[in-house]
């Protein structure tokens, strides 16, 4: 099975004509797109997801004739639907999917007598082109080559190289600051217990490799219950760590100090108002993560405050710890991404199924 993404280009019919583009998925085997706007056509769209067209009879006659027609995604095949809308005349077929887009994986011999292109597009985007462009729309697909160098990987390893200097970077400056105030061991050790630092022993590093593999066991096999406690363990940790990051910047900042006592404690104000602001983060993530358009940005933001607050706050105490806990992860990757293909009945990765989501599997959907 091949799954390609394209992009259907929109235009309204106002004057200057408003334009717009939205993500599709398509399959190269059952057809070529465009690799330009230059050499496409564009069709009129007849929007028609309020039927999934699985029967002829649900369509008025010559209402798809040389047009794009937009369906709903339903119980019968992408075949059946396409061989459907081409007898009717129709040049294009979009299938409107209201959960997130998965691979077209129909058998490519069976596709030999269809000719029309056949891409599957998000409702929610259907929705946005009826609001932004009007009711009159033209529309085009076209599939541009991948680029030979990805410049979004020197971003993901800018940030991930950003992320262990700055978390190594607060953690030693935070271990100086102990050695510097305070010289008897015994108040430094005191100090630290405050900190909530965690220490890995070798035995809390076996444990901590132990709860991993059996968490990803659990997700394998019961992913669309225990992903929400993902998500909600997610939140807590994040909004908690980006607590502690903006804390350590804003206590340089001589502002803002004044307190007000609660529960037998005085507290800064702009410390409670940075609580609210973490929380709120994380809420509006854990609503809109699905949002395609801007939710990974605080993902993004979330998890990096996750692996500062992280690597701070984790001590490794020798060299003997490190060796067992990266060998144990070497060993934990290896077997659940390369040897569990052998085992699972479906021949697939544990690793790869967990991370990439139960999409296209309807088992686990």
């Amino acid at each position: 099975v091949t799954a390609d993404e394209g992009i259907l280009h929109a235009s309204g019919s106002g004057v200057p004509p408003v334009t717009k583009d939205y993500c599709i998925i398509y399959n190269s085997n059952w057809i070529s797109l465009p690799k330009s706007l230059d050499n496409a056509t564009f069709r009129t769209l007849e929007n028609l997801t309020s039927t999934v067209l699985c029967n002829s009879s649900e369509v008025p006659s010559g209402l798809m004739k040389d047009k794009a027609v937009v369906v709903m995604r339903g119980n019968c095949t992408f075949l059946e639907k396409a061989r459907i809308a081409q007898s009717s005349g129709a040049k294009m077929l979009l299938i409107a999917s209201k959960p997130r887009l998965s691979p077209l994986s129909d058998n490519k011999t069976d596709f030999e007598d269809v000719t029309l292109p056949v891409a599957l597009i998000r409702y929610n985007d259907i929705v946005d082109m009826q609001l932004m462009l009007g009711s009159e729309v033209n529309v085009t697909l076209y599939s541009p080559p991948l680029p030979e160098f990805d410049c979004s990987m020197v971003v993901i390893f800018l940030i991930a190289v950003f992320t262990v200097a700055l978390g190594g970077y607060w953690s030693g400056v935070a271990e100086l600051e102990n050695l510097k105030a305070i010289g008897s061991p015994g108040q430094r050790e005191t100090r630290r217990k405050k900190e909530e630092n965690v220490t890995f022993t070798p035995l809390t590093v076996i444990l901590f490799v132990v709860i991993c593999c059996v968490m990803l066991v659990l997700l394998y096999f019961f992913y669309k219950w225990l992903v929400y406690v993902i998500i909600s363990v997610f939140c807590l940790a994040s909004a908690m760590s980006l607590y502690n990051c903006l804390a350590a910047l804003i206590g340089e900042i001589p502002f803002g100090q004044c307190r007000i006592a609660c529960c037998n404690k005085n507290i800064e104000v702009r410390l409670i108002f940075l609580a609210v602001f973490c929380i709120a983060a994380a809420v509006v993530w854990a609503v809109f993560r699905n949002e395609d358009r801007w939710a990974w940005i605080l993902q993004d933001i979330l998890g990096v405050a996750f692996c500062l607050n992280f690597i701070k706050t984790l001590k490794m105490p020798n060299f003997k710890s490190c060796v067992i806990l990266l060998g144990l992860l070497l060993l934990y990757d290896v077997f659940f991404v390369f040897i569990t293909p052998f085992i699972t009945k479906n021949g697939a990765s544990i690793m790869v199924e967990v991370a990439a989501g139960p999409f296209g599997n309807s088992e686990k959907v």
